[in-house]
């Protein structure tokens, strides 16, 4: 029960967007996750990304394993592929996360997409939502802060996040894409 995901309640929803010169056809955002080293990752959002792998869950549902600072919380995110496009995924995670007074859960749904614009430009579109579970609630209320605030506190830190990484994640799939079509081609 403590780990029911509460998703009437929104903790945070961010929509960020970076447009990239790439060929979308040479665009594989699945395979991009699953091949994305640890230092890549970090690249894409310098000091917060602590470290990132590729597992699959014991059903062999593959898997994102994503370390992060999110605000003044550290986040382990184990997110299961529920949709692995080349153009789309869509990754949910119920993510453990260790705030200053201590640990908690909430889940956090990761969706990233890739549109042809024209020519060769493209759209990468970054979506971070996150519900709380009832652990959470449970936790926020023992420390005197309602959801609201918790809330408000969160889309401020997950708002700013995704402000930094999706640039950058824009720029790393589209690099990854070209050095893939130069081996492939």
């Amino acid at each position: 029960m403590e780990n029911d995901v509460r998703d009437d309640l929104v903790l945070s929803h961010a929509v960020v967007t970076a447009d990239v010169t790439v060929d979308f056809d040479a665009v594989d955002i699945a395979a991009w996750l699953k091949t994305l080293p640890t230092h890549e990752y970090q690249r894409c959002a310098p000091g917060d990304h602590k470290a990132a792998g590729y597992t699959v869950d014991d059903d062999g549902t593959p898997m994102s394993i994503n370390v992060e600072m999110i605000g003044t919380g550290l986040v382990i995110q184990q997110y299961r592929f529920e949709a692995a496009e080349p153009h789309y995924c869509k990754m949910v995670s119920l993510s453990d996360v260790l705030t200053p007074s201590g640990w908690t859960t909430t889940q956090v749904i990761w969706e990233l997409r890739m549109e042809r614009l024209d020519g060769h430009r493209c759209r990468y579109t970054n979506t971070v939502t996150s519900h709380p579970t009832e652990s959470f609630l449970q936790f926020i209320g023992a420390q005197g802060q309602t959801f609201t605030e918790a809330a408000h506190a969160r889309q401020e830190a997950s708002g700013q996040h995704c402000r930094v990484e999706t640039p950058r994640y824009a720029q790393s799939i589209a690099r990854w894409a070209t050095a893939r079509s130069t081996v492939t081609a």
